[in-house]
């Protein structure tokens, strides 16, 4: 390509503005630096249980297949999130849906596993390198990469050194930089809770902005706790009080999606009732009584690659699985 202000990526052949990457791989080594040494990194991973993995500790050890996630122009790439509810009582699930749709990427939330016991070798041995970020009982968040271990960029929101729950973690893997998230409740409202929410809201905004100025392609995934609009809950009228459907709430969300990511679901669904989420109680998969919290946010980049998305919503039918179904997105590149 023309030019002394561009340069060939080493990933996948595709282009990016040289202030771009220089300053995303600042913001690469400060995430690193964040992780490895701050006083909170400290205190949250003292003993086994905090360990922190990273691309380097596992380098020499790829996945046992012969795949690679490394993805060229004119190919397919699947992106995926699920919320697991569970890595370890529901490993079983989970490598089904993996070998049932072999997603390139995918985004794990509530892993409800401290560090060290996260399953990464019935991962590799499915075919799958991960990073991950553990959290004992609760939280908890992995990014997993087809035949190979995504690179690790950054491990919790740069604006929020002191928090020390498990919600965002970052990978760059077949030429897009991936963001994975897991969004606080906020219940009970009004409250603590909500508050905090919001502010975790404001911190996601404005890192996403930073990603934006990148100008690389970026997508941010995950279980954001919210729903949009009323197109996206089952009976509105009964949500109105509660942490996910605030107006406080939904508006963060429609300031965080103005700053330029696109909501693959609703770019090409606009009009449907798409639900990700139901609760174990009242019969509710069966009564299709559904939330769509779990989304998909594209930047300018990667939006018009776009070609397909969907709910893989079978998974939520099969026995002893997450109250979570996997939605996924494919991109042509």
């Amino acid at each position: 390509m023309a030019g002394q202000e561009w340069v060939e990526t080493g990933t996948d052949k595709r282009y990016v503005r040289r202030d771009a990457q220089r300053r995303f791989r600042e913001n690469v080594d400060d995430g690193r630096s964040r992780s490895a040494g701050s006083s909170h990194d400290m205190k949250t991973t003292a003993g086994p249980e905090g360990a922190i993995a990273t691309a380097a500790d596992a380098s020499a050890r790829q996945p046992a297949c012969s795949e690679t996630s490394r993805i060229g122009a004119g190919q397919h790439m699947r992106i995926a999130t699920y919320n697991v509810n569970g890595i370890n009582g529901r490993l079983d699930i989970l490598l089904r849906w993996l070998k049932e749709s072999r997603p390139d990427i995918v985004c794990l939330q509530e892993l409800k596993a401290p560090q060290a016991r996260f399953p990464e070798k019935a991962l590799e041995k499915a075919g799958y390198g991960a990073v991950w970020h553990g959290q004992k009982a609760w939280n908890g968040v992995a990014i997993l990469a087809r035949g190979s271990v995504p690179v690790l960029a950054r491990r919790g929101l740069p604006d929020r050194g002191d928090d020390a729950e498990s919600r965002y973690i970052e990978v760059i893997t077949g030429g897009v930089i991936v963001g994975c998230l897991y969004a606080p409740n906020g219940n009970p409202y009004p409250g603590p809770k909500f508050a905090r929410k919001l502010d975790w809201f404001r911190s996601l905004t404005r890192y996403g902005e930073t990603l934006l100025e990148f100008g690389m392609p970026a997508a941010l995934i995950g279980d954001f706790n919210v729903m949009p609009t009323d197109l996206d809950v089952y009976n509105p009228a009964r949500w109105q009080d509660d942490a996910l459907f605030r107006p406080e709430i939904r508006k963060a969300y429609r300031d965080l999606v103005a700053t330029g990511w696109t909501d693959a679901v609703r770019a090409l669904h606009p009009d449907e009732q798409i639900f990700t989420f139901w609760k174990y109680l009242r019969n509710a998969f069966a009564r299709n009584a559904g939330l769509r919290i779990d989304h998909c946010l594209l930047s300018p980049d990667l939006a018009p690659h776009l070609t397909a998305c969907g709910v893989d919503r079978h998974v939520r039918g099969w026995d002893k699985t997450s109250d979570h179904a996997p939605v996924w997105v494919e991109l042509s590149l």
